[in-house]
């Protein structure tokens, strides 16, 4: 077992949570699931998020395998984000949100 499996907790919904249980975090999942995007693209659809927050989101679904990051060795560096298959594995979860959203919004908002 490694380090990382064995901090997570025993409750799989908390290690799920423990994952992605940040704002930020879905909504990178959300943003790379058309494909790959550049930290300047995801920064701009993310909206408010800061860089430094944005980096240190995007460093720990690095280090957790569910994103993808590749450096190409040019000048200046391009750096290119896109979903491992981890990360793909969580896109019914992203459909079943967004789907709990729209029902809520109808639901919670007048006519």
């Amino acid at each position: 077992m490694s380090n990382a499996q064995a901090k997570l907790p025993a409750c799989p919904v908390e290690t799920t949570l423990s994952l992605i249980g940040d704002k930020w975090k879905v909504l990178i999942l959300r943003d790379l699931r058309p494909g790959t995007k550049r930290f300047g693209q995801l920064r701009a659809s993310l909206g408010t998020v800061s860089q430094k927050v944005l980096t240190a989101q995007l460093r720990a679904m690095e280090a957790s395998g569910l994103v993808v990051r590749k450096v190409y060795p040019e000048v200046p560096p391009r750096v290119e984000y896109s979903l491992s298959e981890l990360g793909r594995s969580m896109e019914p979860i992203l459909d079943a949100l967004e789907q709990w959203g729209r029902a809520y919004k109808a639901r919670t908002e007048p006519s």
